[in-house]
């Protein structure tokens, strides 16, 4: 039996969540931001910017933990 992560999530779950987290729930994300930022007005190109860097490393902060070793090898699985 492997290791439990900290979170409760397996590994795969967490592979599961994080490509629906970068497939459905990042372009709905870009798509409020720029509804809400249009229907606000459009402000200076150098705000925007701002906002847009902002919002977009801030929007992965709640889910990091979905997203920490997503990349490596699965820990669970036996090494042969």
């Amino acid at each position: 039996m492997g290791r439990q992560q900290e979170t409760g999530l397996s590994y795969k779950a967490r592979r599961r969540w994080s490509l629906v987290l970068l497939l459905v729930g990042l372009p709905l994300y870009i798509v409020g931001v720029v509804t809400v930022l249009n229907w606000l007005g459009r402000p200076p190109i150098w705000l925007e910017l701002l906002v847009y860097v902002g919002l977009g490393v801030l929007w992965a902060l709640p889910f990091k933990f979905v997203f920490r070793g997503v990349g490596q090898a699965d820990p669970d699985q036996d090494q042969d």
